[in-house]
């Protein structure tokens, strides 16, 4: 677990200000939400921590460690994606094994049996035991949100970002998936970012939430500290 400390971030594309002036602490073992409408620069802020944007200015720090200038694969982040991003060609087990097939640990691989073992105890964490031999189009969306859920986690990151993850469920499914994310969350005790534009998700999640517009932070702080009717 880590602490995110983000110091004077500014993204900019062409004329277009996606992020300025932001500066934010989320605290190691939250699930801090960053909330907002589209274009607000939520999803290039949990870029930028994730690596696939480098700022215009200002750092990005994981505990006292400046990960500003370091690429993706270096950070020991999980991310889910919207669109889930599994491969469909792969069973479960697969899509969950992949990541760690190519991680390395001090220049080591990791054996088979330890593959496997990581892969079961995932695939119990999302409460999926029984259907590793699957292939993904033979899953429900929320079973196809658990997998990548798992695969995120599989390689134990430090920091946990989702983006929209719950975006592409119905409505009974996004308040099934929601608790389970709270549930893994603080089984885990993982630090994590979530991106919504939804403010009853963001709500109901989170330790802390970031409300955006425009690049920059509205207002930060617990849920039931802010103020949301604009949104």
């Amino acid at each position: 677990m880590v602490e995110i400390r983000l110091v004077n971030l500014r993204k900019t594309f062409g004329d277009v200000v996606a992020t300025d002036q932001v500066n934010i602490v989320l605290r190691e073992g939250e699930l801090s939400t960053l909330l907002g409408p589209s274009g607000c620069g939520k999803t290039t802020l949990l870029r930028l921590i994730a690596g696939f944007y480098t700022p215009d200015s200002g750092r990005i720090y994981f505990d006292d460690r400046d990960v500003t200038d370091l690429p993706p694969y270096k950070r020991n982040t999980g991310m889910c994606f919207q669109n889930y991003a599994l491969w469909p060609h792969m069973s479960v087990y697969d899509n969950i094994a992949y990541g760690l097939k190519l991680k390395r640990i001090n220049g080591m691989r990791y054996t088979k049996a330890a593959i496997d073992k990581r892969v079961r105890d995932a695939l119990e964490l999302v409460h999926l035991t029984g259907l590793e031999d699957r292939h993904i189009h033979q899953l429900s969306g929320g079973q196809q949100q658990r997998v990548a859920l798992a695969r995120a986690l599989v390689v134990e990151p430090d920091v946990l970002l989702l983006d929209e993850p719950l975006s592409n469920l119905d409505a009974k499914l996004r308040v099934e998936m929601r608790e389970e994310i709270i549930r893994i969350q603080k089984e885990l005790r993982i630090t994590t970012v979530y991106v919504t534009h939804d403010q009853h998700e963001a709500l109901s999640i989170s330790d802390k939430v970031a409300v955006m517009d425009r690049g920059y932070i509205q207002q930060f702080g617990p849920p039931r500290e802010l103020s949301l009717i604009h949104i």
